[in-house]
């Protein structure tokens, strides 16, 4: 790795790191009632919000009551979503007159943004109106990321709590998550990227006429837009000449924002943050891969401080910034390697004098190899989904990392307020297993961990691989699903299984190389991320609630200090063993295999 690039990757972990602390204690204000800055700005718009929703803030909710209330508002927000794509082409802003979305887009996408994945199957500038991506999309954005962070702070209470009955309000939760939160984080990253280029407004798309046409053979489509070919099986092509570009415009900076923000991922073009308009420039590039990683890497420092133990929050943090540095290292290293099927063929990869170029590939010059694998693994961690390069492109082991990265549950920083909650599931797991080598009850924050606990964590870790795997053996076996294939062999089966990775672990990223807007993916990956992600609210909240009716117990002998070196190392091997045991025979069928074919 050169200088540059190491430069590059400090840079980014330093700014992250200093930011990291004071939002964290800044959404432990918030969540806990403290004065904090913004409070008596807003103060009163969440008081009349409460007034106008019927909502009592002095009541609190069992986790029953807390889990019926986010399936129900999850519900709503799908089915609104769903109708706004069906009836967009009758609704305003719609300047480019696009028609509503077929059913099955318009399920998958509605899934996918309510459950904060932001899968998609369709390009956004060809098929959105302004309207579904400002009412539909962006508000998604908005309170799909705040409902995660409101279970991680029930869950939060959960530990804090003795002998108690509720675990907080969710409708509370998701107002002070959003308005306290999330809007202002979004207003000022809004602001950064429209300084940088990035696109803002209503206005019509524009034509620009080209300096020179381009001739090129276009396959011919039949009436259900599929190539049609000859007696021998050839594409029929006809000469086709372009003159001009449609440079597609909208309010793309407020959207891209809360995206970052928010870990979603959702691109309001289709090649996401690789399109010039949604990332201009490197510091606009800098920025959003910083907001991926925000507002995850914070939460750690909201959970020591709200459980009363800031050495717990720093713990949680110390193994997430190891698995990560350790993972973009490697995935930086083998881009730079090149891709050795150039090398057979005598191309030169390096791009000047004795220092690398590498694998360039699917990425914008621009960016760079360097910035191109950093994203790629925040991406991945961070369960964002966006993209700034095609990690279709990547060589087998550069594409590996990002996958295996979604396949241990994206845990390591992963979803805002998601990805927490699923490390300290892991947590948990791990002091049960640490119980049962000193032969103690585990214990945790000062609660004991039994079988209830033990019965809810299993599911957490267990349901998202389970959907994964069995939603990609369903796509190999089938001849709908392997349809969708552009590559055969390894690769084609690792763009199944890492689209099916992304969608059980709410990502949203892809491979770029699967053809998946048909209806057998956009109906199969849309039932993993609807299973996958409320399949493991429901059993984190019915953990929060019965840590919550618990008394603490103080720490004797045989306590394991859950804020050493020695946990932290603990964690790490429990969560990296569990992703390996549960995706190694699938990891070796594709990208390991292409790595041993590539002959390198």
């Amino acid at each position: 790795m050169t200088g540059n690039g190491i430069v590059q990757i400090v840079l980014y972990l330093g700014v992250l790191l200093l930011l990291t602390k004071p939002l964290g204690v800044y959404m432990a204000r918030v969540y806990e009632g403290e004065p904090f800055g913004l409070g008596r700005l807003l103060g009163p718009v969440e008081l009349l919000f409460y007034k106008l929703c019927g909502i009592r803030p002095d009541e609190e909710m069992d986790w029953k009551q807390y889990t019926m209330s986010v399936l129900f508002f999850s519900a709503a927000g799908l089915l609104v979503l769903y109708l706004l794509q069906r009836l967009q082409g009758i609704l305003p802003l719609n300047p480019q007159k696009f028609s509503g979305v077929s059913s099955d887009s318009s399920f998958n996408t509605a899934v996918s943004f309510v459950t904060n994945t932001n899968w998609q199957g369709y390009g956004g500038e060809l098929t959105m109106s302004y309207l579904t991506q400002m009412a539909g999309l962006a508000v998604q954005n908005f309170v799909s990321a705040a409902t995660g962070m409101a279970v991680l702070v029930a869950l939060i209470r959960g530990f804090k709590r003795q002998s108690a009955q509720t675990i907080g309000n969710f409708w509370i939760d998701l107002t002070r998550s959003t308005l306290y939160i999330l809007l202002p984080l979004s207003l000022i990253w809004s602001l950064l990227l429209v300084s940088q280029g990035v696109v803002q407004t209503f206005s019509e798309y524009k034509n620009a006429t080209l300096t020179q046409a381009i001739t090129f053979d276009k396959p011919k489509l039949d009436e259900k837009g599929s190539p049609i070919k000859d007696a021998s099986g050839n594409p029929v092509t006809e000469k086709t000449e372009i003159k001009e570009q449609v440079i597609p415009l909208g309010p793309a900076a407020s959207q891209i924002a809360i995206k970052q923000l928010g870990t979603n991922g959702g691109g309001f073009f289709n090649v996401n943050s690789a399109h010039p308009l949604e990332n201009p420039t490197p510091l606009a590039n800098f920025l959003e891969v910083l907001a991926i990683l925000l507002i995850p890497a914070a939460l750690c420092i909201t959970f020591g401080r709200m459980v009363g133990d800031k050495r717990q929050g720093w713990a949680l943090l110390a193994a997430m910034f190891v698995v990560f540095v350790t993972l973009t290292l490697l995935c930086v290293w083998s881009e730079q390697q090149g891709n050795p099927r150039f090398a057979a063929m005598g191309i030169d990869q390096t791009a000047s004098g004795s220092q690398p170029g590498g694998n360039m590939e699917g990425k914008e010059v621009r960016f760079g190899v360097v910035n191109s694998a950093l994203w790629a693994v925040a991406t991945t961690s961070a369960s964002n989904g966006s993209v700034n390069s095609m990690h279709d492109s990547y060589t087998p082991l550069g594409g590996l990392y990002p996958m295996f990265l979604m396949q241990m549950g994206e845990v390591i920083f992963g979803g805002v307020g998601s990805g927490l909650y699923g490390l300290l599931v892991f947590a948990i797991i791990t002091v049960f297993v640490a119980g049962l080598m000193v032969g103690r009850t585990p214990e945790y924050l000062g609660k004991k961990i039994e079988i209830f606990e033990m019965k809810m964590a299993a599911l957490v870790i267990l349901i998202p691989p389970s959907v994964v795997k069995i939603g990609t053996a369903i796509a190999v076996l089938t001849s709908a699903g392997v349809a969708g294939i552009a590559n055969p062999g390894p690769h084609g089966f690792s763009e199944i299984l890492y689209a099916f990775s992304s969608a059980g672990n709410n990502n949203g990223s892809a491979f770029a190389g699967l053809s998946a807007n048909t209806p057998f993916y956009n109906t199969m990956l849309g039932l993993v991320m609807f299973f996958a992600r409320f399949w493991t609210i429901i059993p984190v909240l019915a953990i929060a609630g019965s840590l919550a009716a618990k008394k603490k117990v103080p720490a004797g002998l045989g306590t394991l200090p859950t804020h050493t070196p020695l946990f932290v190392t603990f964690l790490i091997g429990v969560v990296v063993i569990v992703g390996a045991l549960a995706f190694m025979p699938s990891l070796a069928l594709g990208p390991v295999a292409e790595h041993l074919m590539s002959g390198k």
